[in-house]
């Protein structure tokens, strides 16, 4: 059972946790279970997803009830008009307290378009809430910093925020495409938990029909406890 965060006549919010995919892809032709198939059973009527999260990312995931519906959020969602998206995650090292990252993205080759532009322009605001220390050795230093941060992204392009999070040199612990692997592991075995530490906690949005403020949160997992343990000074 997937716990439904918002239900009405046209729209359903759920939390999504880490490991389940959204929908099938043969991108991975193996797993047997997903949150549209889940939801479906569970709601016994069809639903529409109208974005993606990514398999390891944990969260608010927005689904239609009626095709219509799903066609206005979906292009609202393309446009990213009317709604704001809020994630927290854990990345390596220390980033400055705030900023911007404006970078371009080129579209991912199983997400082509030939009328669209290969090369899309791509923000992302980040805020640093909380710093760490592990006490795992890190190259030269006898320790690993991290960072919890906040993250907006102000487009939606695919991946933006792991690949937004590589290009600052900072990449999403857990991350297995865009960071280290000797790190992800290495964390996973001290934290004794594997997972892309990136969760979708906040969707805020005018409701498609009845026009109606949407604040939609999810609440990360009791696995982020671990964290805390480790703050800096």
């Amino acid at each position: 059972m997937l716990d439904i965060l918002y239900l009405d006549d046209y729209l359903a919010a759920v939390h999504k946790p880490p490991g389940l995919l959204v929908h099938r892809t043969g991108l991975d032709a193996g797993e047997t279970r997903f949150a549209l198939q889940l939801l479906r059973d569970q709601l016994g009527r069809p639903v529409w997803p109208v974005h993606r999260l990514d398999k390891g990312t944990s969260g608010v995931l927005l689904f239609a009830l009626d095709a219509a519906t799903a066609r206005r959020l979906g292009q609202a969602f393309e446009a990213g008009e009317g709604l704001r998206k809020t994630y927290q995650a854990v990345v390596r090292g220390w980033p400055a307290d705030a900023g911007l990252i404006d970078h371009p993205l080129r579209r991912l080759p199983d997400d082509m378009r030939t009328e669209r532009e290969e090369v899309q322009d791509a923000q992302t605001r980040f805020r640093a809430l909380e710093r760490y220390e592990l006490p795992l050795a890190d190259g030269r230093f006898d320790s690993t910093r991290c960072a919890l941060l906040e993250l907006l992204p102000l487009t939606g392009r695919r991946h933006q925020l792991r690949r937004h999070c590589k290009h600052m040199a900072h990449p999403i612990i857990g991350d297995a495409t865009h960071g280290k692997g000797p790190l992800n592991r290495a964390v996973a075995g001290y934290l004794d938990e594997q997972r892309l530490w990136l969760h979708a906690s906040h969707l805020a949005l005018a409701h498609p029909v009845t026009g109606a403020a949407l604040d939609i949160r999810a609440p990360a997992g009791p696995e982020w406890a671990a964290w805390a343990a480790h703050r800096a000074d």
